[in-house]
């Protein structure tokens, strides 16, 4: 045990020799002294129990006092953030975004609509090429998988996997954790039900999980209710398909109150990347880019992995060291990630094309 923790701690000080300007830089003088200027940053759409958002939101407001954070419609989706960038084009007051925390998909679909504005985090070398922009737009932030949580006072047998849902045991009971109509995480929801049935990633899949949905609704066990820990915990959605942060954080609010239990499925276990990205019209560009320095950094990071999240670096703070084990230790078995499959760009793009366009002609259920 001593000499691996030996062995890291060497890695990491080689790290901290080798990489002055990566992942151990810290915001520019001048950029914290123009932000502090602007002294309010906008955001949108971040639950606090989302990923572990509130505590991240309040080192950022500890280490900048000086900076409101003000925050927008928390329970928004992606589709949403990007309406209100389009919406407040003109208006720099407090209604207009600086920045967005959105699905994968929503990412480039932005930055085609000319709604970003380029940024590269100090760290930006440790993002993995594959989940962010290469100029700059919009980069990945975190990622988890999708899986099931339960409320074990109504549910006596834990489903196991998602063929288990459509058993007649679970009438009334199995809801998404968003209308898959406009958010991110109901639309990989169905992605995901679609790779469970041996569907190819993207088009084919999303279609695949329509059908799955329809069938689910035709049972009776499909809820048309957003499902969240007050709904879980009322009962009116004993059974949430969620991302295993939100789940986690979920059951860690709740308290025991009802027990709970959080299930990664054994088959279709869907990978599911955010992203983060300045708008191009921010009222606040200066104190923009400080968040995002702020959320790429060590500590943001494991803020995120604090919430139940894996984040962007996670791969390069593991080896150097710098990830603490009891973090690790408190998300679901490193086995249950094993299987993950991360969709490509385009796959999430044809899934969120065809779960969007034929949910209401398909499943025919009004999610709100």
């Amino acid at each position: 045990m001593m000499s691996s923790t030996k062995r890291l701690l060497s890695l990491s000080t080689a790290l901290a020799i080798a990489l002055p300007s990566l992942a151990f830089a810290e915001p520019s003088a001048e950029l914290i002294e123009a932000a502090k200027k602007e002294g309010m940053l906008t955001t949108i759409a971040l639950p606090h129990d989302w990923c572990g958002y509130g505590d991240v939101i309040a080192s950022f407001k500890a280490k900048y006092p000086e900076i409101q954070v003000n925050e927008l419609n928390p329970d928004a989706g992606s589709a949403d953030e990007v309406e209100a960038i389009k919406a407040n084009k003109d208006n720099k007051g407090p209604q207009s975004p600086d920045v967005i925390d959105v699905g994968l998909a929503f990412g480039p679909q932005a930055k085609a609509e000319g709604l970003l504005q380029p940024y590269k985090v100090s760290t930006w070398d440790e993002i993995p090429d594959t989940i962010k922009d290469a100029e700059g737009y919009w980069y990945g932030d975190y990622y988890g998988v999708m899986s099931f949580l339960v409320n074990k006072d109504l549910v006596a047998n834990t489903p196991k996997d998602w063929a288990d849902l459509l058993k007649p045991e679970y009438a009334g009971q199995v809801a998404l954790a968003g209308d898959p109509r406009a958010s991110n995480q109901a639309i990989l929801g169905v992605l995901a039900a679609g790779l469970a049935k041996d569907a190819k990633s993207g088009k084919e899949a999303g279609e695949a999980g329509l059908a799955y949905f329809a069938e689910l609704n035709k049972a009776g066990n499909f809820v048309p209710v957003i499902g969240k820990s007050g709904t879980l915990a009322q009962g009116s959605t004993p059974i949430i398909v969620a991302w295993d942060y939100n789940a986690l954080g979920w059951a860690k609010t709740l308290n025991g109150n009802p027990p709970t239990e959080v299930v990664v499925p054994e088959k279709g276990v869907l990978a599911g990347v955010y992203v983060q990205a300045i708008s191009a019209y921010a009222p606040h560009p200066n104190a923009a880019k400080l968040w995002m320095e702020h959320l790429y950094s060590d500590e943001g990071q494991l803020g995120w992995l604090k919430g139940y999240c894996h984040p962007a670096r996670f791969n390069a703070m593991v080896k150097a060291g710098k990830v603490p084990q009891d973090l690790i230790d408190a998300l679901p078995p490193a086995a249950s990630y094993e299987k993950a499959y991360f969709p490509t760009l385009e796959e999430v793009d044809a899934n969120k094309a065809a779960v969007t366009g034929a949910w209401d002609s398909v499943v025919g259920a009004n999610v709100q």
